[in-house]
């Protein structure tokens, strides 16, 4: 069911100042530092080949409570609905027909199912099992206990010992955090399963752990007691600027109700002494038949799939009578009124609420056409934003509007600015006042038909690529819609409604209701700002109402614009073909020395990425000062030549198409994702950013002015100073991977970023590999005209010695010590050993990798499974493709300061135990198999090959890489894991960090 709503996510993480993403190590994710205001469409593909390991390996999350984010319930009709009967499904009481190719039902207990058919890719499934069991329905004495069950649901019950059930799933091939996982919510808890395979073992094993966790939990004493440390670690590496200031902003809007009351970690008190029989008293209160939902998508029969769901869960009963709901309090009448938040590590963000009681509608085919009308008008209103954003010295650093439902305990309308932090006053102004020129003048027909040319395009691509939807993306939208019984519809019906909601449709229309979407009590004004601004809250109520009285002019229509990049001269000649028929993969070389990779594939219909390949990328970057790799975002954002990236996204409004730019080791990458009935936008795209990029300065600039308090929000977190510096340190401080200082942000020049790029883009190899819904003809025809078609370029040569050379930080018997600026008792450890690049010994690159995986389970199994001392350790291994000798396995962990010895130490007695014995046939197995159907799965995407076969035409060596990585990981054996552990795990080379709070 698409819900182009959730889209609305995406707008508000962007709109937030973030960070840069680390190169090759495996921690904690930030976001990333970027320029431009939110893209109206995806643009980034699937991620294709890191330089860690041979294939993708997901960190070990384990389980999680949701992280609650204000923007998160965006559904077009959420609310509290009319109660529904146990066992029914929304469709029953609503004219929107459900997808046809689900089998929708109930047990008589109340549980309901739903089961699909989806054999591609081959012999993978997806089960969920849902519970209508959250935060919210705790009491006092609970709070926090929903998330503590859910922990709990993975240590013990009456057929499973406690320790025991990752492991049988590991056996299975289940990864621990990637397939095996579960989350907590204000108003769910679902428990995920991801099965590798769907032969009758795995399916009836995999069905029986979800019947226990439904029903049969012990939840013993003495096991939530070892439990509770990993639940407290969670809350402390969860306890950020950005989460704190959710909870002030939450509290502010929904002032008097449940949900700021209720937030899934909890209180750490209770965490740290509620007895057992509290968790057993919510267990045996909400988890229950009528309150609970199972979906099943994947490579097997749906009859046989229900008949096992009707055997299996048949006898389950309540084991007490039915909850009263939570009370969740009504929406208070609320006048005009500002808070302002002052939290250091935040970046300055505005918000701008209108609140109304929660829609109670139900799904209806009447509904869906008014919430699509009105979302529309949403999408014109911050293309407007956008435009400004992007204008020469904007008031604000982005901004966007949106309605959303909160927790079924409100409506908010919202408008929502982040600015520098000095320009606060300018940026309300300016936001307010495009609010107010919106709801005054409407909404131009013009725009109103770009909007709707974008999102059917958007539509089509989806319903062409229906059958190939992975069934972890299908559960994904079926889990989704339950919350708010929500009708489960397809694609196709999706387009259908979609094009008869807007024939017709007028700009009056639309003005109209956009009009009445921004009607509600308030408005409140919410500013998160990184230190105290002059007047405080008063000052910024006053600025609000300045603004709002301030005549609005009508907006003006935009100039006329053409696609200047639709030929790029004659048609390139193609020289010499080469197949490589075991990998399905055609090489193609063009008389200007462009080479051309492809592979058709089947995984995905209508999908087609493209990945380009340009010079050498960090390789080529000056070692003697930190590289300008930090400013990557203003690349597309500054344009092409001749046509800005505004009119760019207007003028090909219909088609699908994307553009990133990043710097990768040995490449400059651009990439897209795109259908093949719009290839041909797409290469003549990224074929301009080659040959004709704008370098606008507006991008740039708005860049630094995100950059301005990018260190402040690094240091408000450990996971944020790590992740900052330790690519640097992991790479014998060499330059070209260190974070700039804030000086440097401050006095970069956009010509020092164009000197690092242009020349490799201009005159540097070149290769484009475009995997997908493609065939080979098609592919060389459209490249032949784009690429194919520029001045020539020259073979790949090898770069410099001196470049490729990099060192490693030697082994230290005491940490390295950096600090942060958060809570005491929050620290991480890290700790790596070097190994070799991936080429000198690519056997034993695997070996290191299977012994990266035994590691990590043995950290898991000490650290959060017996102590309960850490909520996430993580183990990852890279041997480098590119620079040579350089290569390390690594783990990191999120511990109490005082526990960080015991972490060096357990991991040193780990590392002496594996160099003194091999590991146990079981404990290989769970190692291995997880990790075999991790890369099988891999193998499965489009993604993964547009990775791998990039570089593979000027180096070979890459194909076999491809070839082996299956038969290479199978042949590890355990002595083989116990020499890789003699070798590399060796005390005297192991580095250690620490990650401390910074002494008050």
């Amino acid at each position: 069911m698409h819900r182009p709503l959730r889209t609305a996510l995406a707008l508000a993480a962007s709109l937030s100042l973030s960070a840069c993403a680390v190169p090759h190590l495996s921690l904690p994710k930030l976001p990333r530092f970027e320029a431009g205001p939110p893209k109206p469409r995806p643009v980034t593909p699937r991620p294709a080949k890191t330089e860690s390991h041979e294939a993708p390996k997901p960190a070990k999350s384990g389980f999680a409570f949701k992280l609650p984010n204000l923007f998160a319930k965006l559904e077009p009709h959420g609310g509290a609905t009319v109660a529904r009967k146990a066992g029914e499904w929304p469709q029953v009481r609503s004219d929107v027909a459900p997808d046809p190719d689900f089998r929708f039902g109930s047990l008589p207990n109340g549980m309901r199912y739903a089961i699909r058919k989806q054999s591609i890719p081959p012999g993978q499934a997806a089960l969920r099992l849902r519970f209508d069991a959250g935060s919210l329905m705790e009491t006092d004495a609970q709070s926090g206990l929903a998330h503590f069950l859910e922990h709990m649901a993975f240590n013990g019950s009456k057929s499973v010992p406690e320790g025991d059930m990752i492991k049988i799933l590991e056996r299975l091939g289940l990864a621990f955090g990637a397939d095996t996982n579960a989350s907590t919510d204000f108003n769910e808890t679902v428990y995920k399963l991801d099965l590798p395979r769907t032969d009758a073992d795995t399916v009836d094993t995999s069905l029986m752990l979800l019947r226990e966790t439904a029903g049969n939990l012990t939840i013993d004493p003495a096991a939530v007691d070892r439990e509770r440390g990993v639940v407290l670690s969670e809350e402390r590496a969860r306890d950020a600027p950005a989460y704190r200031v959710y909870k002030d902003r939450l509290a502010f809007w929904l002032k008097g109700q449940l949900p700021p009351r209720r937030l899934p970690i909890g209180k750490v008190e209770v965490l740290q002494s509620a007895p057992a029989s509290l968790i057993a008293d919510f267990y045996h209160t909400w988890y229950r038949p009528d309150r609970a939902t199972l979906v099943a998508i994947g490579d097997f029969d749906p009859a046989e799939m229900e008949a096992k769901i009707k055997a299996r869960f048949g006898d389950w009963s309540p084991a007490a009578p039915p909850p009263s709901p939570p009370d969740l309090g009504a929406v208070a009448p609320r006048s005009p009124e500002a808070r302002l938040v002052v939290e250091s590590g935040a970046p300055l963000s505005l918000q701008i609420a209108w609140m109304a009681p929660p829609d109670i509608a139900p799904d209806t085919a009447a509904k869906r056409r008014e919430d699509l009308v009105e979302r529309l008008g949403f999408a014109v209103l911050n293309r407007r934003l956008s435009s400004i954003a992007r204008a020469p010295q904007p008031p604000f650093l982005g901004a966007g509007a949106f309605k959303s439902q909160q927790y079924h305990a409100a409506q908010v309308t919202l408008l929502t600015v982040n600015a520098e932090p000095a320009r606060w006053r300018e940026a309300l102004t300016a936001a307010a006042q495009e609010q107010r020129r919106v709801v005054q003048y409407g909404v131009r027909q013009d725009e109103l038909d770009r909007e709707i040319d974008e999102m059917r395009a958007s539509l089509k691509a989806d319903a062409a690529g229906t059958a190939t939807r992975t069934p972890s993306e299908m559960a994904a939208e079926v889990i989704d819609s339950l919350d708010d019984d929500q009708v489960v519809t397809s694609p196709a019906q999706d387009l259908q409604s979609f094009e008869s909601a807007v024939k017709g449709l007028k700009a009056d229309q639309v003005s109209a209701a956009l009009k009445t979407a921004f009607k509600g009590d308030g408005p409140l004004v919410f500013m998160t700002s990184p230190k105290p601004i002059e007047g405080g809250e008063s000052a910024l109520m006053a600025a609000y109402q300045a603004a709002d009285k301030t005549a609005v002019a009508a907006p003006s229509a935009p100039t006329q614009v053409v696609w200047p990049y639709a030929s790029f001269g004659a048609p390139g000649k193609v020289v010499e073909t080469r197949d490589v028929a075991d990998l399905d993969t055609t090489f193609v070389r063009f008389a200007n020395g462009v080479r051309l990779t492809v592979k058709p594939t089947h995984f995905q219909d209508d999908e087609v990425l493209v990945r380009v390949n340009v010079g050498g990328g960090r390789i080529d970057l000056p070692k003697d000062r930190p590289s300008m790799a930090w400013a990557s975002g203003a690349f597309i954002e500054g344009g092409l030549k001749q046509i800005s990236a505004e009119d760019m996204e207007r003028v090909l409004a219909s088609r699908v198409y994307g553009a990133r730019f990043t710097i990768a080791d040995d490449a400059f990458v651009l990439t897209g994702e795109t259908r093949p009935d719009h290839l041909d936008t797409q290469l003549q795209v990224l074929t301009a950013y080659v040959a004709e990029p704008g370098w606008r300065p507006e991008a740039f600039e708005q860049l630094k002015g995100r950059g301005k308090t990018i260190h402040d929000q690094f240091e408000a977190t450990d996971s944020g100073v790590l992740s900052r510096d330790v690519a640097a340190l992991m790479h014998g401080g060499d330059p070209r991977w260190a974070f700039p200082t804030r000086d440097q942000i401050a006095s970069a020049k956009l010509a020092d970023f164009r000197s690092e790029i242009a020349p490799d883009l201009a005159t540097g190899p070149l290769e484009v590999v475009i995997v997908g819904d493609i065939t080979v003809d098609k592919a060389v025809d459209l490249v032949a005209a784009t690429f194919g078609a520029l001045p020539q370029r020259p073979e790949p040569v090898a770069p410099p010695e001196s470049q490729k050379q990099v060192g490693f930080p030697a082994g230290v018997s005491q940490p390295v010590v950096l600090t942060h600026k958060g809570r005491a008792d929050q620290s991480m450890g890290y700790l790596a050993w070097p190994t070799t690049d991936f080429y000198a010994d690519p056997q034993g690159a695997r070996d290191a990798a299977v012994m990266g995986e035994v590691l990590g389970l043995r950290l898991i199994d000490d650290l959060r499974e017996s102590q309960g001392a850490t909520y996430s350790p993580q183990v990852a291994y890279n041997h480098s493709f590119v620079w040579p000798s350089w290569g390390y396995v690594s783990a990191n962990v999120e511990i109490a300061p005082d526990k960080l010895p015991i972490f060096f130490n357990d991991v040193r007695k780990i590392a002496a135990d594996l160099r003194e014995k091999p590991p146990t046939a079981d404990e290989l197995e769970r190692a291995k198999k997880p990790r075999l159907d991790q890369i099988e799965k891999a193998r499965a995407t489009n993604g993964y090959w547009l990775g791998e076969l990039s570089g593979a035409q000027a180096d070979p060596r890459r194909l076999d890489v491809i070839r082996a990585i299956i038969p290479g990981t199978e042949r590890v054996t355990a002595q083989d894991v116990q020499r890789a552990a003699q070798r590399i795990l060796k005390d005297d080379r192991m580095w250690m960090l620490e990650v401390l709070p910074e002494t008050k």
